[in-house]
């Protein structure tokens, strides 16, 4: 019978034109229709795919894969995007031409790709990664040759050409050459190129206070020398939120805005493309764990830009996305119920991955109980919290194969009972912000079970659970710290390399003050000097401004330390505009001079911190609008810039003014008509002599069981919560 020619019939269509017909049927040598977007074939192939539920750990397309290529005539579905479409092609030709490389390379020659490493600068395990000036002007921390990516534009600024000079076009052609390297070996090329992302990591590991915590940094720079397709690589999503944190203190295309803080073009390019990867696992669930870590990564950038909804979004996101993986569990895996209720990740592997989860897991929990300082209640209870706390840092790095960590959230006496062989600066931190969270906790739940606000004249020690809740937060929580952690502050001073400073150690004695300011302020009368809860939140105020000092005294970047010091000043700042408005009442200039340079000294250390990290400027902000009423009834001309001292009880001032009256008592709080001729004030072992002026009166001090607070000395012994008060003729 002879065949029907292509006119004729109806329904008959033309042959198919070559390369016509979709990639899909023509790789498997199938009819196609060319329907578009989808052909018949693609379709029914993947409803039949779809039909079956999907094995562990893969998940099917949400569409047809059916791609065509473009022809002369035939325009691109709707759906395809040009510039998508070129980037395939383009992974086509790398795959093609690696083939091509692989077949001439004998096999005894070493690889290709790891002698591009090197000669990329790329570090080794132990190799210590180095950033000279010139490193710092390269012109390339993004990824692209290309004007689309800010992090990676070129200019003939950055490349130091000069217009027609000789070398112009083969600079131009190794930038081109590089780059073709790059695609060649897989490198993904929305990241920088390898000599600057490994500064950038090493930048992270050495200057971030957060991120770095839930990273094993020794198998993590062994993983950056593997192939870019090895599967041990580390994850882009990982190395995108690197970038967006360490560009904080290796920044580029930096544009300050009119309201003081700093815009990082590159920072945010590489959070976007952090957030992309978020959204693709979340659609998939491909990589979740390794996604899960760059997004708690990724939430600490945020919470420094002083992003709030988005740190709150992250916060609670997080958490909630870590419990299906059973991170909250003892071992970070449950093998209790069905299909239904286990876990979505396999147990651990190893020692290592053990760990990691479990640093993830409680950097996600911290993350959550600090973006929750302004009241807010937490995403996850405490008493959901299962996990055992890490090892020590040392341990980690090291690998060392001991027991787990046998204090959790249900261990009696948590927050007082520290075992030597766990305990190191990061966990007592960790005990640290569990116990202000617990503060937020008792104070979000007070609030719910009444209808109307707590009172200044109430009594809170008469509400359940409120003494003993103080009682860990004022003394036992520092009494009970280890002896090398109770009287070191985090503050040496090495004589090789100046002066250092542990974060975490000096947040560790910050934290308790911060929350005993949030379990008091909402009871603090300064009408009433007898009333505790107005000592507690004047000691705390005090104790912070003296930790202050303590690092402004030194040569230290003060913008080094941990985000939440920023909340913490706020907090200590919160209490002087209460206590300065008390005195602008009462009429005492004096004192209330002397208030208003303690309130800008915290400002001012606000402000420092923005510089680098936004959230400084944003609290300073906050703090700004809080104070527009004693600024409006205050006496002082210029109250914002009353003198700021440069060290504790210096007598240089930042913003000296002379026509204000001199005061150099070391604090501000509530009047008492005795003054001592002399005393001395010891902070940790260095004693400053303090000469008062004979006409001003001193302030009664607070003592109490911190060392930070100020430890007078005396000939009888000072006990916690005696308001101190000298006679005139004596000289303590």
């Amino acid at each position: 019978m002879p065949k029907a020619t292509s006119g004729s019939g109806s329904g008959a269509r033309s042959a198919l034109r070559r390369n016509q017909a979709c990639r899909s049927c023509r790789k498997r040598k199938l009819k196609c229709d060319a329907a578009r977007p989808h052909c018949g074939t693609c379709v029914k192939y993947w409803q039949s795919l779809i039909s079956v539920p999907a094995p562990v750990g893969y998940a099917h397309p949400a569409e047809p894969q059916c791609v065509y290529d473009p022809m002369d005539g035939l325009t691109l579905s709707p759906e395809t995007d040009p510039i998508e479409k070129i980037r395939l092609l383009e992974e086509e030709v790398s795959k093609l031409k690696i083939q091509l490389q692989e077949q001439n390379i004998p096999a005894h020659s070493p690889d290709p790709l790891m002698s591009r490493r090197h000669s990329y600068g790329l570090c080794t395990p132990g190799s210590t990664a180095t950033s000279s000036g010139s490193d710092s002007q390269l012109p390339v921390p993004g990824s692209k040759l290309s004007t689309s990516n800010p992090g990676y534009a070129l200019s003939l600024n950055h490349l130091n050409l000069r217009q027609g000079g000789p070398g112009i076009n083969m600079q131009y052609t190794a930038l081109n050459d590089v780059h073709s390297e790059l695609i060649h070996t897989g490198w993904n090329t929305d990241l920088p190129e390898p000599h600057v992302l490994d500064h950038y990591i090493e930048t992270f590991f050495r200057c971030d206070p957060c991120g770095p915590r839930i990273l094993h940094r020794p198998s993590f720079l062994s993983a950056m020398c593997l192939h870019p397709r090895d599967p041990a690589f580390p994850h882009s999503a990982i190395l995108h939120a690197i970038c967006a944190c360490a560009s904080r203190w290796s920044s580029r295309n930096v544009a300050m805005q009119p309201d003081g803080t700093r815009k990082d073009e590159f920072a945010e390019y590489h959070a976007t493309k952090t957030r992309k990867y978020i959204d693709r696992t979340m659609a998939t669930g491909e990589d979740i764990f390794q996604v899960v870590q760059a997004c708690v990564i990724l939430s600490w950038y945020f919470y420094q830009e002083g992003r709030w909804v988005e740190a709150w979004v992250f916060a609670g996101f997080q958490t909630r996305v870590a419990i299906p993986l059973r991170l909250n569990y003892p071992g970070t895996f449950c093998a209790h119920g069905g299909a239904l209720t286990a876990g979505y990740l396999p147990p651990p592997r190893d020692f290592r991955d053990l760990e990691i989860r479990r640093r993830t897991w409680w950097m996600s929990i911290v993350f959550d109980r600090i973006v929750a300082a302004g009241g807010w209640a937490h995403s996850i209870d405490e008493r959901d919290i299962g996990t055992e706390l890490p090892l020590r840092g040392e341990d980690f790095d090291a690998e060392h194969l001991i027991p787990n960590n046998p204090q959790d959230m249900r261990t009696e006496d948590f927050f007082t009972t520290h075992l030597p062989k766990y305990t190191d600066s990061f966990l007592l931190f960790i005990k640290a912000i569990m116990m202000f969270g617990r503060v937020i906790d008792y104070n979000v739940r007070s609030k719910l079970r009444t209808s109307t606000p707590p009172k200044k004249h109430q009594d809170p020690f008469a509400s359940p659970g409120f003494r003993e809740l103080d009682s860990v937060v004022h003394r036992k929580f520092l009494e009970n710290l280890p002896h090398s952690h109770r009287f070191n502050i985090g503050v040496t001073d090495v004589a090789a390399n100046g002066p250092l400073v542990d974060t975490d150690l000096y947040m560790v004695h910050v934290i308790p003050y911060a929350a005993s300011i949030t379990l008091h302020n909402s009871y603090l009368d300064l009408n009433d000097v007898q009333r505790l809860s107005t000592s507690r939140c004047i000691e705390a105020a005090q104790a912070i401004l003296s930790a202050y000092y303590m690092l402004s005294a030194t040569s230290l970047d003060t913008t080094r330390l941990h985000p939440f010091i920023t909340i913490c000043w706020y907090l200590a700042a919160v209490v002087q505009v209460q206590v300065c408005k008390h005195f602008i009442e009462t009429g005492d200039q004096v004192r209330e001079a002397q208030v208003w340079g303690e309130i800008n000294v915290l400002r001012q250390a606000m402000l420092n911190y923005g510089s680098r990290s936004p959230i400084g400027t944003r609290q300073e902000g906050l703090l700004r609008g809080l104070m527009k009423e004693i600024v409006r009834l205050s006496s002082q001309k210029q109250p914002l810039e009353v003198g700021l001292p440069l060290y504790p009880f210096s007598h240089s001032t930042v913003f000296a003014d002379p026509t204000l009256p001199y005061c150099d008592a070391p604090v501000a709080p509530l009047p008492n008509p005795s003054v001592p001729e002399h005393y001395e004030a010891t902070f940790y072992g260095s004693t400053v002599g303090v000469e008062p002026a004979d006409q001003l009166p001193l302030p009664s001090v607070y003592v109490g069981t911190s060392t930070i607070a100020g430890n007078l000395q005396a000939d009888d012994p000072l006990q916690s919560g005696d308001f101190l008060a000298w006679d005139k003729n004596s000289s303590r």
